[in-house]
This record gives C-alpha cells, sequence and structure tokens, in this order.
C-alpha cells in the first residue's frame, strides 16, 4: 500500500500519524513477503542437491554436491559484484540503456536488500541447472568459471532484457513495448530455467557424452542414478521451493492476495498432471510405473507453468502440466537421438519446457489476469490467442525464446569451446572411470565399515 492510498475515507475518519504507521507496516509486509520467498526460492539449492546426488552415480556423489553448494556461493559473489549491476543498474539522470544494466556494481548506495537477496536466489538456480546437464566428466575448474560466468554476466544480460524496467523485452513498460506487448515471463521459464537449460545443452553437447553411455553401434547404454529416495526427496524439496519461486515473484502481498493465491493453485495443478501425465506415459510405452518420470514430469509441469502462472486461469495449468511431461519425454528422446548425454535430463525439462511455458502465456493469457498483474500493454490486445489477444503477446513471447537461446547458447557455447581448446573441460578417462570422489574428493561419499561378526560363546 502506498500513502497516495491513504487519502480516502480512512484519512477522513484517522489523523495522518495512522495513515503513516499503515502505509509503514503494509511496507513492511511485503519486505517480509519478498524475504520469505527468497528463502524458499534458496532452499530450492537443497532440492537440486538431493536430486542431482541421486540421480548420478554413488562414485560421483560429492563431486555433484560440492558443484551445487558452490553455485550458491560463487554465484553469490559474482551476482554481488556484477551480476545485479548489469540486470537493473542504472545511473541516476542518464539514460537507460535497453540491452543491459550499466550501473550499482558492489551494490554502492543500495538500501533494497530483499530485493537483491531474492534476485540473487533466482540467479542460484539458473546455475545450478547446468550441473545435472555435465555431471560426472566434467572438471571442477571448468564448473567454477561458467557458474561464476553465467551468474555475473549471461543470466543478468537476459533478466535485463525481460525484468527490468528499461529493458527492451519487458512487459511493465508503459511505452515502446515490442509488439505493443513486451515479453510476459512472470517468474522465469525463460530467464531462468531456459537460460539454465541452454546452458547446460551447450555444456553437454560440448563435453561429449560419458564413457559407456553409447555403445559403438550408437544404442544407449542405460547408467541410472544411485539413490531413488534422494530423488523423490530432492522433487518435494524444489516443489515447495517453487511456492516462494511463483507466488514470490508478485514483491508483494498487500493487494495482492488473489494474485498470489491463484498463482499458487495454478503451480500444484500443473504440477500434478505433469506428475500423472509422466506416469502414462511412460507406463503406455514400457509397462513400468517409472518413479523418476513421474518425479521428472512434477518438475517439468512446475518449469512449463512459471511464466504464466499469474495470467492464466487454473484450469489451463492442468493442461500446462500435461503438454509439458509431453515435451519433456520428447526433447529427452531428441537428444538421444543426437547423441547428447545430459545425465538429469536437465536440458530438456528446464530448455525444452521452459521455451514452451514462455510461449503457452502467448497462448492462453487472460487479458483481465494481464492487467490485474499489471502489465503495461493494452490488456484487450495483449492476451493470449484463444482469449481474444491480436497475436502481438505471441510474437513478443517468440522473439524472447529465440532471443535467449540466442544470446545463452552462443555464449556458453564459446566459454566452453574454449576450455575444451586447452583442455580444461573433461576430466581424464581414468578419473572418470575410478569416479570423481576418489580421484578428486578424498574419497567416497559413503564410508560404511564391514564389522565383523562377534564370535559365538562356546
Amino acid at each position: 500500500m502506498t500513502d497516495s492510498k491513504c487519502t480516502g475515507s480512512l484519512a477522513s475518519l484517522t489523523d495522518e500519524t495512522l495513515c503513516g504507521v499503515l502505509s509503514a507496516n503494509s511496507a513492511s509486509a511485503d519486505n517480509q513477503f519478498l524475504l520469505s520467498s527468497a528463502y524458499l526460492v534458496f532452499f530450492m539449492q537443497a532440492g537440486f542437491a538431493m536430486l542431482c546426488a541421486g540421480s548420478v552415480r554413488s562414485k560421483n556423489t560429492k563431486n555433484i554436491l560440492i558443484k551445487n553448494v558452490l553455485d550458491a556461493c560463487v554465484g553469490a559473489i559474482a551476482f554481488f559484484i556484477f551480476g545485479y549491476g548489469f540486470a537493473y543498474g542504472k545511473k541516476e539522470g542518464k539514460t537507460a540503456n535497453e540491452f543491459i544494466g550499466n550501473w550499482n556494481f558492489g551494490l554502492q548506495d543500495y538500501t533494497d536488500w530483499a530485493s537483491f537477496l531474492f534476485q540473487w536466489a533466482f540467479s542460484a538456480a539458473a546455475a545450478t541447472i547446468v550441473s545435472g546437464s555435465v555431471a560426472e566428466r566434467t572438471a571442477f575448474q571448468a564448473y567454477l568459471g561458467y557458474s561464476f560466468f553465467l551468474t555475473a554476466f549471461v543470466y543478468p544480460v537476459v533478466v535485463h532484457w525481460v525484468w527490468d524496467g528499461d529493458g527492451w523485452l519487458n512487459a511493465f513498460k508503459s511505452k515502446d513495448l515490442l509488439f505493443d506487448c513486451g515479453m510476459i515471463d512472470f517468474a522465469g521459464s525463460g530467464v531462468v530455467h531456459m537460460t539454465g537449460g541452454v546452458a547446460g545443452l551447450m555444456g553437454a553437447a560440448i563435453v561429449g557424452p560419458r564413457t559407456g553411455r553409447f555403445d559403438p553401434n550408437g544404442r544407449v547404454i542405460a547408467m541410472p542414478g544411485h539413490n531413488a529416495s534422494l530423488v523423490v526427496l530432492g522433487t518435494f524439496i524444489l516443489w515447495v521451493g517453487w511456492y516462494g519461486f511463483n507466488p514470490g515473484s508478485q514483491l508483494a502481498i498487500i493487494g495482492s492476495e488473489v494474485v498470489v493465491a491463484r498463482t499458487a493453485v495454478s503451480t500444484t495443478l500443473s504440477a500434478a498432471s505433469g506428475g500423472v501425465t509422466a506416469m502414462a506415459i511412460n507406463y503406455g510405452l514400457y509397462h513400468v510405473w517409472d518413479l523418476i518420470a513421474v518425479c521428472n514430469g512434477v518438475l517439468a509441469g512446475l518449469v512449463g507453468i512459471t511464466a504464466g502462472c499469474s495470467v492464466t486461469e487454473p484450469w489451463t495449468a492442468i493442461v500446462c502440466g500435461f503438454l509439458s511431461a509431453w515435451v519433456i519425454h520428447g526433447a529427452s528422446k531428441l537428444l538421444l537421438k543426437f547423441k547428447i548425454d545430459d545425465p538429469l535430463e536437465a536440458a530438456p525439462m528446464h530448455g525444452a519446457c521452459g521455451a514452451f511455458g514462455v510461449l503457452w502465456v502467448g497462448l492462453m493469457a487472460k487479458k483481465e489476469y494481464v492487467a490485474e498483474v499489471g502489465y503495461g500493454g493494452n490488456a484487450s490486445k495483449c492476451a493470449g490467442i484463444f482469449y481474444g489477444g491480436e497475436g502481438g503477446l505471441l510474437g513478443a513471447q517468440i522473439v524472447g525464446i529465440i532471443c535467449i537461446a540466442l544470446w545463452v547458447g552462443g555464449l556458453l557455447g564459446l566459454f566452453f569451446l574454449a576450455l575444451k581448446k586447452v583442455n580444461m573441460l573433461r576430466t581424464s578417462p581414468e578419473e572418470e572411470q575410478l569416479g570423481l570422489d576418489e580421484s578428486k574428493h578424498g574419497g567416497s561419499a559413503y564410508n560404511m565399515e564391514l564389522v565383523a561378526p562377534m564370535p559365538a560363546e562356546v
């Protein structure tokens, strides 16, 4: 609530002091809502860690976990020094840059700490996605370099395009919107998930498949993860974290209670639909009730609804989850056709489903919800084409998908190729065969001692 809203009947019945107290309390509630959402989004790092650990072979558990931990550590420093400035920086009195932020590096003279924390938690999520795509064979130093590069520069530029008020794709502006609508990506199907998924795709393609993943005839050799329990735990943690990710992206709770609650419901329905659909797909094709496929279907549904969770009707989230399960299934098969090895299916899940989620908004956004959330375009024009839109929103969504893919794929492709050129991208075959825990991290993650049985008494 702003001071201007304290000028109606409330002001006539109370004194000015009470009005100020109410405004301060509203601001405090909004700030606490944003901080609580940031904590939930950051807790998703635990979900990513458990999901990744359970999905790799036991000999690489420590390796994938330390990469997940360092994503948060390296990402916090990189986003503080460089990333936030490239995402949102603008010097007062200077002309805004539509392509990239250019001020406030290191957060000088900055006090909106809740906003920074929330945005950093998102950047950490984007970076962690890639760990699954390049798991079990990527050199440790290469991963640290990638994590810094993505959170310091590549990801923040995409944020600036879509979420900063001066970005060329931004849909909150009052003028100069792309196709008079701008790109609507409420919580980051494109900005966060597609960025991480495309980066993971480039890494997986350039580093090459794990040794033994394909036989000499090109047939796929199964390399299942070692702990399904950790996969399920990670999935549930991520699902809980998504209630900070999606509803929290409203950035305020006072006056937005309906939007926040509706967003949470849509998030839930898409996840549920994705899980059920993935189960049905795998049983229909392989006659197996596949637990891992269900978990991936849940996460695919969550990724797919993230862009449109606030501007699409809740019942459509069931359709979104259904289609997202098919998207991850098809994209995963396509990667294997090209002999691209993605141990966690992170590129199909986040890249392909993220792109689908952005496209979904252009099809299904409801004009009343677009106006309610506060986007700057003409709501009657900037609805999905199935809700009376004129196609401008769909066009902006497609442009956004293409540009994010080109930007992230181009920069990360060059980065991974440069590392490969100087032999810094991949571990040696001997280290890979032994396992990265033994060769790089001081031993197995599971130190189980065999105890001899006590001798029987005579």
